[in-house]
């Protein structure tokens, strides 16, 4: 066999394994992707966002507590209804109650195109006392897979994603008693020691409006 044939043959091979080896990694670089998503008793993703008075908030801030992430929106009627004219003081209250056990309530803003102006305004028109992270850009939202306003995430002190989905079980919020609050359940098994019993449920509200 001539050199030159012999050179032919070489690079042949190496066409036909880079080829080989491009859909192999693409598979791998995807599946590190999808593994960095969040999912029921995986480590949950960290970020870090601006709050409403550009402050940056990082997840690893908070290593060691409990954290709950709840995806906002203020022009949602949903989210509206989960903070005024809730005979329980509604979701503001609710964080109260579990911030001052020292748990960490952090808002999420992934609306199209909002402002750490919007989401200062809507601080103030709703009263909420805890940041309002700016995820306008929508890469925190679907990293955590947000679907609705409210989305509830809670993750426990070691860093781990302990229940996914809705704030309780009254999506029309017609239930005049026994509505269940999946996230103050939650909360309180984490803070009791145990494991949460329902880990995750389905998210309700509005859809979150992501940028395109």
């Amino acid at each position: 066999m001539s050199s030159r044939t012999l050179w032919t043959l070489t690079a042949a091979l190496l066409v036909v394994g880079a080829l080989l080896a491009g859909p192999s990694l693409a598979g791998a670089d995807k599946d590190k992707a999808s593994a960095a998503k969040a999912r029921i008793g995986a480590p949950a993703p960290d970020f870090a966002l601006q709050d409403q008075d550009g402050n940056t908030v990082k997840l690893s801030d908070f290593a060691g507590k409990i954290v709950v992430l709840e995806w906002f929106n203020d022009e949602c009627p949903v989210v509206v209804r989960h903070y005024r004219n809730r005979p329980d003081g509604g979701m503001n209250a609710l964080a109260s109650r579990y911030m001052d056990k020292g748990v960490v309530w952090l808002a999420i803003n992934s609306t199209k195109n909002k402002t750490n102006a919007d989401n200062k305004k809507a601080a103030q028109e709703l009263s909420v006392n805890r940041p309002i992270l700016n995820d306008s850009s929508g890469e925190v939202g679907h990293l955590y897979g947000a679907t609705n306003t409210p989305g509830m995430y809670v993750i426990n002190k070691d860093g781990i994603l302990a229940y996914m989905g809705a704030i309780d079980d009254d999506p029309s919020g017609r239930k005049k008693e026994g509505v269940k609050n999946y996230v103050a359940q939650a909360l309180d098994e984490l803070l009791a020691g145990q494991s949460v019993s329902e880990p995750q449920t389905k998210q309700y509200g509005c859809t979150v409006k992501y940028a395109k």
